[in-house]
C-alpha cells in the first residue's frame, strides 16, 4: 500500500446471502486497513449473520435499523471511514467479490493526476458479471451519454469514465469533501452516476483501471433480448420506480449536457417499453413506472411510499 494511504472499505448490506457476504469480507479485509459494514435494515436472523461475518474479519458494523437507501448507507459508511482516518474509501456492494490484488492496483492508479492533468476523484475496478460473459461495466462519456466501452489489453491502463459503478470504486476522501456526499434523496439507482457527473463538473476525473478485477452481480439473472447484442439485467418492480423517477430527475437537473438529456430520454423510453412488453408482473410494474415518471416531473424524491 502506498505510503500515507489509509483505505477503509465500506460494505453496504440489505438482506444479504450470508455465504456471499462472508466471501466478500474475507477477500476484502486483507487488502485494506479497516472494514465497515453498513446494514440497511436487514431482518433479525440476517442481521445476526451480518454481525458474525463482520466479527470474523474484525470489521465494524453500522446498523441503520431500517432501509434508508444506498446513498444514505454509503454516506454513513464514509462518515465512519473518516473517523477511522481514511484517505480513501472503497465502496462495495454485498454481491461483489474483489480479486486479491484489486485494491493495490486501484491505489497505484490513483497516485498521480489523470493524463489531462485533472485530479483523480475516484478509480474503479473492472466489474464483470460472470453470468453473462459480456464486457465489463465501464462507461465512457459519449455525445449522447455514457456508453459501455471495450478496454485496452494493457495492465494498469487508466480509462477515463463518465461515471463509476459504486461497487469496486475507490474514492479519494478529498474528492468527497470537495464534491459532497452521495445524494440521499435519490435513495437508490443513478446515485453513482449523479455523483460522478457532479465530480467531473467540479473539475475532477474518474478512471477505470484495467487489471483491477471485481466480480459483481447486477440485478437479477440476465436475459437475452431478440435483436439486441447484449443481455438485459432485469430489475425488481420497486427498482423500476426508482430508475424511472431518478432518470427523469437527472434529465430535469442542470447537471446533464443537452445531448445527454436527449440520450437518457430515449434510453428511458426503451427501458419502459421493454418492461411493459416482456417482464411480468406488468400490472404492478406499469403503474409504478408511471408513478416514477410523475414523481420525477414533480421533483418528488426520497423513498417510495
Amino acid at each position: 500500500m502506498p505510503e500515507g494511504a489509509h483505505v477503509v472499505a465500506v460494505v453496504v448490506t440489505y438482506h444479504p446471502d450470508p455465504a456471499a457476504l462472508s466471501a466478500l469480507l474475507t477477500a476484502t479485509a486483507p487488502q485494506v486497513d479497516a472494514v465497515v459494514v453498513v446494514d440497511n435494515g436487514s431482518g433479525p436472523d440476517t442481521l445476526a449473520a451480518v454481525r458474525a461475518a463482520a466479527a470474523h474479519v474484525g470489521a465494524q458494523t453500522v446498523e441503520l435499523g431500517t432501509n434508508l437507501g444506498i446513498a444514505t448507507a454509503q454516506n454513513r459508511g464514509c462518515d465512519r471511514a473518516r473517523a477511522l482516518g481514511a484517505t480513501h474509501v472503497l465502496l462495495l456492494d454485498q454481491d461483489s467479490v474483489p480479486a486479491p490484488d484489486m485494491v493495490r492496483r486501484l491505489l497505484a492508479a490513483s497516485a498521480t493526476p489523470a493524463d489531462d492533468g485533472r485530479p483523480v476523484a475516484a478509480v474503479g475496478a473492472v466489474a464483470r458479471d460472470a453470468r453473462d460473459g459480456e464486457p465489463p461495466f465501464v462507461y465512457a462519456a459519449r455525445r449522447w451519454g455514457p456508453r459501455r466501452v471495450d478496454l485496452p489489453d494493457v495492465e494498469g491502463a487508466r480509462v477515463p469514465a463518465a461515471f463509476l459503478i459504486a461497487s469496486g470504486c475507490l474514492v479519494d476522501v478529498r474528492a468527497l469533501d470537495a464534491v459532497g456526499p452521495m445524494r440521499d434523496d435519490f435513495f437508490i439507482d443513478h446515485v453513482d452516476l449523479e455523483w460522478g457527473v457532479r465530480a467531473r463538473a467540479a473539475g475532477w476525473q474518474l478512471l477505470a483501471v484495467v487489471g483491477a478485477e471485481l466480480q459483481h452481480e447486477l440485478g437479477e439473472s440476465p436475459r437475452t433480448v431478440p435483436g439486441r447484442g447484449r443481455t438485459v439485467h432485469v430489475q425488481s418492480v420497486t427498482r423500476n420506480y426508482y430508475m424511472v423517477r431518478n432518470t427523469v430527475l437527472l434529465v430535469r437537473s442542470p447537471l446533464l449536457p443537452p445531448a445527454w438529456r436527449v440520450g437518457y430520454l430515449w434510453w428511458l423510453l426503451k427501458y419502459v417499453g421493454y418492461y411493459v412488453v416482456a417482464v411480468a408482473p406488468r400490472r404492478r410494474r406499469v403503474p409504478l413506472m408511471l408513478r416514477g415518471a410523475l414523481d420525477g416531473v414533480r421533483g418528488r424524491t426520497g423513498p417510495l411510499r
